[in-house]
């Protein structure tokens, strides 16, 4: 039985925090920062990721 994470609160404000802070490294003043905005934009995406495959286990204390 799949875990549906999208529901999960946590997971929620995963997304809400990627779409915060791509919305901030999008703003012109960040524009010459390429390197650093895209390390800090993959980090904050492999939160969410990271929920996500963790709810594909069958395993509870893993996925905790």
């Amino acid at each position: 039985m799949a875990i549906e994470f999208e529901k999960f609160e946590v997971y929620q404000l995963a997304v809400n925090l990627t779409k915060n802070v791509f919305d901030l490294l999008n703003q012109d003043k960040y524009k010459k920062e390429f390197e650093l905005s895209n390390q800090i934009k993959r980090a904050v995406l492999s939160i969410s990721n990271n929920i996500a495959e963790g709810s594909e286990y069958n395993n509870n204390t893993q996925f905790i």
